[in-house]
């Protein structure tokens, strides 16, 4: 019998998880960025997903350079959000519309949300943003359809419609991994860089990379307590890219 893949390992420790109550389980993400070779399929898969407009996007990766030719080190860092158990987006929403779920995940109530400028702006490593109504085939012929196509964040069929004015950000893709799948960027990264499941399982495999050495927490004097991290990143490499 062949080894079982990466991929199949998380998807196992998916469903093992599913079978606990809510606050028994704890979603999580690391990130190695040494295996990320910055081909951008995350994000392309991420709003593809999504459906996410021109302005918004839940998964992007940032790249810089450090040194001159021939000894130069480049650095790739996907960012979203961090899933803070410390959210500073929750404490700045004022209409109670983004909320930190039983699992871990912070969510955004789409039919209570205003939009607020200032939840996004409260959030420290810039992955919330708010939708401002732009189409990416505005000023062309035609809108094309799948612009206002369907999706089902957080679980609710509906398209465009309700999500313009409205702050938004990464939510693992909690419609798939609620229905046994992987989040989409997940799935995609064709190096196997992405480590999801319950960090609450300690024989899942995103529970037994937490325990690695080097794991990075980003800006972890803020005091958010990040539940996305990263292997591989040091604050160095970090600056660089964030600079």
């Amino acid at each position: 019998m062949s080894e079982q893949s990466v991929l199949e390992q998380m998807r196992a420790d998916i469903q093992r998880a599913l079978a606990k109550p809510p606050e028994q389980r704890h979603w999580a993400m690391i990130i190695d960025i040494r295996k990320c070779v910055g081909c951008h399929a995350c994000t392309v898969a991420c709003k593809s997903e999504n459906k996410t407009p021109e302005g918004v996007a839940y998964r992007f990766v940032k790249d810089a350079e450090d040194g001159e030719y021939p000894n130069v080190q480049h650095f790739f860092m996907p960012n979203q959000c961090m899933q803070c158990a410390n959210a500073p987006c929750v404490k700045a929403c004022k209409d109670g519309s983004v909320t930190q779920g039983k699992d871990g995940v912070v969510r955004i109530d789409y039919a209570r949300n205003t939009g607020d400028p200032k939840v996004a702006a409260a959030c420290p490593y810039g992955v919330m943003s708010v939708d401002k109504g732009d189409y990416y085939t505005d000023g062309t012929p035609k809108r094309e359809a799948y612009e206002d196509a369907a999706t089902f964040e957080y679980g609710d069929k509906s398209g465009r419609k309700g999500k313009i004015g409205k702050n938004r950000k990464c939510h693992y893709c909690l419609h798939r991994v609620e229905a046994g799948m992987l989040p989409a960027c997940v799935s995609t990264c064709i190096g196997e860089a992405n480590y999801f499941g319950d960090l609450n399982d300690p024989k899942s495999l995103v529970a037994k990379m937490a325990r690695e050495k080097g794991i990075y927490i980003f800006q972890a004097d803020l005091g958010t307590k990040p539940t996305t991290k990263y292997l591989g990143a040091d604050a160095y490499s970090c600056a660089k890219c964030h600079e």
